[in-house]
């Protein structure tokens, strides 16, 4: 397996910061045992008068569901561990664990839904809106681009092989329409937008603000309906995020541009600007620069991060649709702030540059890794070999800078 060979290699296998109790997002007494509240939220409260030792000898941690062992496991410096045990089963309950409930989550500009777990695990679903051979056209805005549930899925992994872990798990999964989502949805909303299509298959489209309606509706085959399942990250009450503008945010305009396209020293104002005049937060928003460019994302118009770290924390890579939507061109627009900072951490270019070696080809790994995912092929051919291209792309505009 290249990808064991790859977790072995030493820059994989950098140590990490000593995590210290105030650099872990939640502090939590592992004798403790935890209930879950039963409103249906995924919020969890200590009960104090936990046994220290189950009868089973077990401790209360080691009876958590995978999803809070997840949620436990988060702290300043990454999202989960290189080598997570949890990983494998958290996969696997995203793609098999029964659905209670399905909801609509609000916000945004597609449908997407919210999925509960006998458990109180929740998992965001967005369902398949296109085949996999299919490009986005070539007049399409980026904005009017549909999100894709296979790249939600490829970008998890990349972003794992890639050694950055700011993804939270994502897996895909065939979910029936009528009985996962129509039987048992509370949402009202939902509820009065399923319909039979001319051809006998269930179908449904939600409200939201741009592609909700019949002629965007999702429909099964009859029923059955391919979409990605991610991991949702602790609720906001729990854990506060904080949302950043990125500078080098696209003007969502069709004939406007942004400031960044128009002016070549850009970085140098940016360098000044708090929070990227000190830290390591301009090289971890190159890292993003990367992987989207990488998938060919040109939607990265925030990011957020764990209120609770300040500004001594990486960056979640959320909402990754609209990756992988076009293999035939590369958008070097999206490599920016690589190409007008010049600036990479260097553990970031050693990795990309092992990466471009053929023991360790970026595309054979991808392939290697999504083949384990239950809608395996995850990604075509072309876009697999697209990656070896971009990647040499980098490297190349990382070879300028230093030439610079």
């Amino acid at each position: 397996s290249k990808l064991a060979a790859l977790f072995e290699h030493p820059l994989y296998n950098i140590p990490m910061p000593e995590v210290s109790e105030k650099d872990k997002l939640f502090v939590v007494n592992p004798m403790e045992k935890f209930s879950l509240r039963s409103s249906g939220s995924d919020e969890w409260v200590s009960s104090s008068k936990a046994e220290t030792l189950l009868p089973t000898g077990k401790t209360a941690y080691d009876t958590y569901p995978t999803w809070l062992k997840f949620h436990v496991g988060i702290n300043r410096y990454e999202l989960y561990p290189r080598r997570d045990p949890l990983m494998p089963t958290l996969l696997r309950d995203l793609a098999t664990q029964r659905i209670v409930s399905s909801v609509q989550k609000s916000g945004g500009t597609q449908l997407k839904l919210i999925m509960t777990f006998p458990n109180y695990g929740q998992a965001l679903f967005k369902p398949m809106k296109q085949t996999r051979d299919q490009e986005t056209p070539i007049d399409f805005f980026y904005f009017s681009d549909f999100e894709r549930h296979n790249a939600e899925i490829a970008a998890f992994h990349l972003d794992r092989i890639l050694d950055f872990r700011r993804i939270p798990p994502v897996s895909g999964r065939l979910v029936n329409i009528t009985k996962e989502i129509r039987d048992i949805t509370t949402d009202k909303k939902l509820a009065k937008t399923f319909f039979i299509s001319p051809a006998g298959n269930v179908c449904f489209y939600g409200e939201c603000s741009y592609y909700c309606s019949t002629e965007h509706a999702l429909c099964g085959k009859p029923d059955r309906l391919e979409g990605s399942m991610a991991a949702l990250l602790p609720d906001k009450t729990l854990a506060k995020r904080r949302s950043w503008r990125s500078p080098w945010r696209r003007s969502y305009h069709k004939s406007k541009k942004a400031e960044w396209e128009l002016n070549p020293n850009y970085c140098a104002q940016v360098r000044e600007t708090p929070p990227y005049d000190r830290g390591h937060r301009l090289l971890d928003l190159i890292d993003m620069t990367v992987l989207d460019f990488l998938m060919g994302n040109m939607d990265r118009h925030h990011y957020e991060t764990f209120e609770k770290f300040g500004n001594d924390t990486f960056l979640l890579h959320l909402d990754n649709g609209r990756g992988f939507g076009t293999h035939s061109r590369d958008e070097l627009s999206i490599l920016a702030p690589l190409r007008q900072c010049c600036s990479i951490k260097k553990s970031t270019y050693l990795r990309l540059q092992l990466l471009a070696t053929q023991p360790y080809r970026l595309s054979d790994l991808l392939r290697e890794a999504l083949a384990t995912d239950p809608l395996a092929p995850i990604l075509t051919e072309p876009h697999l070999r697209a990656l070896d291209r971009r990647l040499g792309k980098v490297l190349a505009t990382v070879g300028r800078c230093l030439a610079g």
